[in-house]
Order: structure tokens, then sequence, then C-alpha cells
């Protein structure tokens, strides 16, 4: 009889696979965490990039941010002169040591050093720097081939290297791409980091437990309507106002994008060991052009709903009721950023480059419907275009100058959805030529920059038509930073370099005294 028990009980309550129960275990551990997980107000912070030709200088930023009532920067290139200017502004600054830099950190004399010139150096003139992230997704893939593998060894030694010399409450840690996770998951709690990336993982949230650090991951949900065809577009927006949903995950129904990944990485994290690790956004944002979908009215709506969803401290459906820190991406836009993966990606920006704010944003979370500040001081330069005076007689001539200014200058709002996709032939070119035109402050040593073998001309009236915007540039307040993201910390190598050979000549004249 009892042996009939078990059996009709073996059918009516089958044994839970153990894939599903390790599962089970792991979402009970992270909910179990939750009262250990801060629930104070999230954070809404910025990036700003400056790989871009005309670029805000850096106190009119600083005078933006506190108009808008932001008080969190992210800085991708720490210049010298931006940093200054953020000096007794109060606003919570976190410096980014790049990828290339990453290999510099050898030893410990090395993070020291670097902590001495990239971060007292600053706090002693009133900088308020708060974070260092150590390499800019290190391990992804996704924009290049090459990765960092010893970026948690750099990490380990910058954090060895702050309480030894007295940085108080300074953080480390490192930021991470989508792609450092397995591609193939259909719900959250199947995600976990690749095979090929696991240990290291392990090894830097090791290191973030033991100096209570956050994990920072970066997404951009416009990436799930390129990478899941399958999808419905609206599971991209906090308001998806489809039928679309992820269910059944054990009895967690998600509904949009950031939710979905927020909790693929909080499982991914639980399964390296750690479930109650803060986990933080470093990025986050949605682009405005250079793709079908990436425009004006869909990133208002996303940021509409997404930073009063952040402010409401709801969480997500395995951390509900958890504050979460968010950087958004980006302040203005970069018309030199890499577009090996979609023109979109010099388009993040809620301004444009001449300081005029593209949309509607809150940046408090409140849901105003408002418009932010205005960059003040801006100076535009003259109201003049240049345009192709539509001689078609050399074709190919035509096209050389097409690519040579297209090379040199930004043209990526041709593209297939982006706002000028809709030109004709000759409005393609003069929007190629005045794009040169603008990047060149209309003006250079060499002469007329509307030339173009006598292709070009100037005009006073302004060449826009419908979405697509003929921009006049501002002038120019700054050279563009010819070394990029890593310029800041190239001298950074060789001083490091001359620091040790110093060090070992005087080491070397001390022995022969003694």
């Amino acid at each position: 009889m009892v042996k009939q028990l078990r059996e009709i009980s073996s059918l009516t309550n089958p044994p839970i696979p153990f894939t599903s129960l390790i599962t089970i275990i792991i979402t009970t551990l992270i909910t179990c965490c939750r009262p250990f997980i801060t629930t104070v107000e999230g954070v809404i912070g910025i990036n700003w990039g400056r790989q871009t030709t005309h670029r805000l200088i850096p106190s009119m930023v600083v005078d933006l941010l506190l108009q808008n009532d932001i008080h969190h920067l992210k800085l991708s290139s720490p210049s010298d002169n931006v940093l200054k200017a953020f000096a007794s502004s109060g606003i919570s600054v976190t410096v980014t040591l790049p990828n290339e830099g990453i290999q510099n950190i050898k030893h410990p004399n090395m993070a020291r050093y670097y902590l001495q010139e990239k971060v007292r150096r600053y706090q002693n003139q009133n900088v308020n720097i708060t974070c260092i992230l150590v390499g800019s997704e290190p391990f992804s893939t996704y924009y290049r081939p090459e990765t960092y593998q010893t970026a948690p060894d750099a990490l380990r030694l910058i954090q060895e290297a702050i309480p030894a010399n007295g940085y108080g409450n300074l953080i480390a840690t490192i930021p991470h791409f989508t792609d450092v996770l397995i591609p193939t998951t259909t719900k959250p709690s199947e995600a976990d980091f690749k095979p090929e990336l696991k240990d290291k993982m392990v090894q830097i949230i090791r290191l973030l437990n033991r100096t209570n650090a956050p994990f920072v991951m970066h997404m951009f949900p416009i990436y799930s309507a390129i990478n899941h065809s399958d999808w419905n577009p609206e599971f991209s927006f906090i308001d998806n106002k489809s039928n679309f949903t992820i269910v059944d995950d054990n009895g967690l129904v998600y509904r949009n994008i950031f939710e979905f990944v927020y909790d693929s990485f909080l499982h991914a994290i639980a399964k390296a060991g750690s479930p109650g690790l803060q986990l933080s956004v470093g990025k986050i944002g949605w682009p405005t052009d250079g793709f079908p979908g990436a425009n004006i009215p869909n990133a208002e709506r996303f940021f509409r709903e997404f930073l009063p969803y952040i402010k409401s401290n709801k969480g997500t459906p395995l951390r509900p009721g958890i504050s979460i820190d968010v950087f958004i991406h980006t302040l203005a836009d970069e018309n030199k950023n890499r577009v090996d993966i979609s023109a979109f990606q010099r388009h993040w920006g809620i301004y444009w480059t001449n300081g005029q704010p593209k949309y509607k944003i809150d940046f408090t979370g409140q849901g105003r419907d408002i418009y932010p500040t205005t960059a003040k001081g801006i100076i535009r330069m003259p109201k003049r275009w240049c345009i192709f005076n539509n001689n078609i007689q050399n074709l190919t001539l035509v096209k050389f100058w097409v690519n040579h200014t297209c090379t040199l200058s930004d043209c990526t709002t041709l593209s297939p959805g982006g706002s000028c996709s809709h030109l004709d032939y000759n409005m393609n070119v003069s929007y190629a030529f005045n794009q040169f035109f603008q990047v060149k402050a209309q003006s250079n040593k060499e002469g007329n920059t509307c030339d173009f073998d006598g292709l070009g001309v100037v005009v006073p009236n302004d060449p826009s038509i419908g979405t697509c915007k003929f921009p006049v540039e501002i002038l120019a307040a700054e050279k563009v930073d010819k070394y990029g993201l890593n310029g800041a910390y190239g001298g950074f190598r060789y001083n490091i370099r001359g620091f040790f050979c110093g060090s070992t000549m005087l080491l070397f004249f001390l022995l022969r005294l003694i």
C-alpha cells in the first residue's frame, strides 16, 4: 500500500529536475538577500563623452548639470581641464581608466602612482572623485575583437591601493556589456556568464564583494530589436503596449527588456557565488538617429517612463522594492564615435552638440513634462550652409567628394531609417558637403572648404527639409582631443616608466652610500 502511494505521489508530484532545483535555490537566495540591499532612492547620473569635433567646454557642462539638478557624472575621458572645471561643484565624478591603460597597472606602486596622478591630484583641488572604473567593457567583443584579460588584476591592485594610501570612500569596479552573458537565454533564470569568462567574472565578483563595490552593467534596449527579431519592439519600453511578455520564469513575469536584462545579470552573479551583490547600470539610453526606431519621439518616450520607474524604487521581479543607480547615456552627441555596429552610435545624446536639448526629459525622475535647461554661453558660427550646385556632369568626381567628406565628417543621418534617409541624390550630396563645411568651421588655412572642385556653393538660406536638419555648428572652444579615450593616460605610461627608472637609480645610489 505504501509503495502504491509512493508511485501515485511520484506521478502527481514528479521530482524537480536538478537544473530547475538549482534555479529555485538561486532565486530564493537572491530574494532572501533583499533586506541587505540598499533601499535608498536610486541615483540618476549621466555620462559625458567627448568624441566630437565641436564640444561643449567643461565650465558650460558644469553649469548645465547643476541647472538640471544632475549631481552624478561619469567621464570616459577625464582630461585635466575637464576635471579641474568640476572643482567645488559638489558633483560626484566617476573617472575611467581606459582599456589601453589596464596593462600599465602591474604592480602596487603603479596603482599607487595612478591614484596619485589621476585622483588625489584633483581631490586636492576639491574635485569630488568618488569612483574609478577599471576599463570600459574590457571583456566585450561586441564592438572590437580584442579583450583585456588583466582587468581583474588591475582592479585588485587599485582596490588594495585605495585604503593603503588613505583614499577614504573611493571605490573601484569594472563595467560590463551584456555580451558577457551567454547569448541563448530565453528567460532570466537561464542566464549565466559565458564559459570562457566565468573564471574572470568570479574573480571580479569576489573583489567587488571584498570592497562592497557594485557590479556595473551597460545595456541599450534598442539592441533587443536588433538581436531578437522575434520580440515585439514594444518590449524595449517600460510602458510596453503590446501583449508580448516573457512569462513563467519561476512564476515571474517580464514585460520589458530592462527588467529582463537586469534580472539576467542577477542570476549570473548569483551563479558566480554572490546573490546579494549590488547591481548598478553604468550606461542606458535611446539613440535619436541613424536606424529605424532610433528617433526623438522614441527616446523621449523611453526616458519618460524609465526615470520615474527608477525613482519609484519599484525594483525588478527578482528584486522588488530595491533602488537601482543608473547613468544615462549620454549628455551630447559624439560625431567621432565608432559606427562599426550601427550609425546610431553617434546619436545617443540628450543634447545636440550646440547645447540645445533634443526632447523633453526630467532628470529628477519626477516625470515632469519639461525640456532640460539649454547650455549657456554658446556661440554659433554664421548662419550659412554649403550645398551642391547640382552639377552632375562628372558623377565620378561627385562620388569622390561625397566619400571624402563623409569620411572626415558625420553623415550617419543619411543611413536607412535616419532623419535624412529620404533625401534625393542632390540633397544627399548637399548634406555631405555641409557636414564637412561645418566640421571645418566653415573655413580653414587652405582656403574655402566649400569648393569641392567647383561643385559646392555657400548659401545664406537654410536648406533643411522635413526631418532632415542641416546644422550650423557652434564655435569650437576646444581642439579635438587627438588622443581619444586613452590620451589622458598616454603620458601616464611614460611617467610610470620614468618613475621606476628614477626610483631604481635612487636605490642604486643609496646602496652605494651604504
